[in-house]
């Protein structure tokens, strides 16, 4: 336990750097994009470049699900609408000497959590059931309520009394040793062969299943095959699943016009930002600190339409000039970003963080991200 708790600060850090650096990689390689198109000599390097780098981002992503600082985009869902769109990929994930079973229990409640990472979870864990199962066997998937009536203390962790969803994920395969039963979620433990795996898979699924407020069991025979067990808090709200937000369409005009104010201590993330933006149509005025954006905005304040700010930057951070902006312009509309989400953002009296957006990311997802929250000022 203690040294889960003091990898994750650790793997936090490291991943918001490596955040800062992959966004400038991303970014320029998207600048270069735009000048070198299919049939470039050039174009196919610098695809390889911008995919390792994604891969890159990847690996973070899972560093930032270890130690639960990921930025959650949670929704009211139902576990077994998740599984179903699942089904397909998980059937070509396991191979046809598999057999996949899905048991699914009546009156399923729903469930508060981010679609993406639940999927990841499940992906997770039913690759590893396929991995322990090379021979073949049977991979069960069953949904059901779960009701705890007292707390129970189960390992280092104390499940509070309350209603749940229960996911259990369950194979038939060479099971788990006892001796390695207590490291199983470590980061980096794995008991594959070298370059089979990076040991981070089930540290990423007890990452992402307790910032969610859920619990993730597991219980395990040599031999005689693997059960884990999701629980997740079942939504006591209101009982009507998300839509989620309408997706970006291809193609879609990424133009626009107005001044933006970019705040970002990163000199290449804001050199890219700036230049990507620019190139958009819209004047950007840029600032490497606080301190000199609110200089600026004290000058220029009216004719700026929006305020791009970092989270964390040297001596005034993103939330503290977005509370003195909002003193001055109680309208501005601000977009947070940064390489890991931040506690603070919750917390900030009069600033509603209604627009978020994580590094690394790339010049679509900046340009899409302006133009949507521009528009919604109109």
């Amino acid at each position: 336990s203690q040294k889960m708790q003091a990898v994750g600060p650790l793997a936090g850090g490291v991943a918001h750097d490596f955040n800062n650096l992959l966004t400038a990689m991303i970014g320029f390689c998207d600048l270069l994009l735009l000048r070198h198109k299919p049939g470039d000599q050039s174009f196919s390097d610098i695809m390889q470049i911008k995919q390792n780098a994604n891969r890159a981002a990847n690996l973070v992503r899972q560093l930032l699900a270890f130690s639960r600082q990921q930025t959650l985009q949670p929704r009211i869902l139902s576990v077994t609408d998740v599984l179903a769109e699942l089904g397909n990929l998980m059937r070509r994930l396991i191979g046809e000497n598999i057999e996949l079973k899905m048991l699914h229990g009546r009156d399923i409640g729903y469930v508060k959590v981010d679609q993406n990472q639940l999927e990841q979870v499940i992906i997770n864990l039913v690759v590893n059931a396929r991995d322990a199962m090379a021979g073949g066997g049977r991979l069960t998937i069953v949904t059901s309520n779960h009701v705890v009536e007292q707390a129970q203390r189960r390992e280092h962790e104390t499940i509070p009394s309350g209603d749940y969803v229960s996911i259990e994920v369950i194979d038939t395969g060479c099971g788990i040793p006892k001796e390695n039963l207590q490291r199983i979620f470590e980061p980096f433990f794995t008991t594959k062969g070298v370059g089979s795996g990076t040991g981070l898979g089930l540290s990423t699924v007890y990452g992402i299943v307790r910032q969610t407020g859920g619990f993730v069991l597991v219980e395990s025979e040599k031999g005689e095959g693997t059960t884990f067990t999701i629980l997740l808090p079942r939504h006591k709200g209101e009982a009507r699943p998300d839509q989620g937000e309408p997706r970006e369409r291809r193609g879609s005009d990424l133009t626009g016009s107005g001044t933006i104010m970019l705040v970002e201590d990163e000199d290449a993330v804001r050199v890219f930002s700036a230049r990507a933006l620019r190139n958009k149509g819209y004047q950007v005025l840029e600032a490497k600190n606080g301190e000199a954006a609110l200089q600026q905005i004290g000058t220029d304040g009216n004719r700026i339409d929006l305020l791009i700010t970092d989270v964390v930057m040297p001596q005034m951070d993103g939330p503290t000039l977005a509370r003195h902006v909002r003193q001055m312009r109680p309208d501005m509309r601000v977009i947070f970003i940064s390489g890991y989400a931040e506690d603070r953002l919750g917390e900030i009296d009069g600033v509603e963080v209604a627009h978020f957006l994580p590094k690394p990311f790339s010049l679509k997802q900046l340009a899409s991200k302006v133009k949507e929250v521009i528009r919604d000022g109109k």
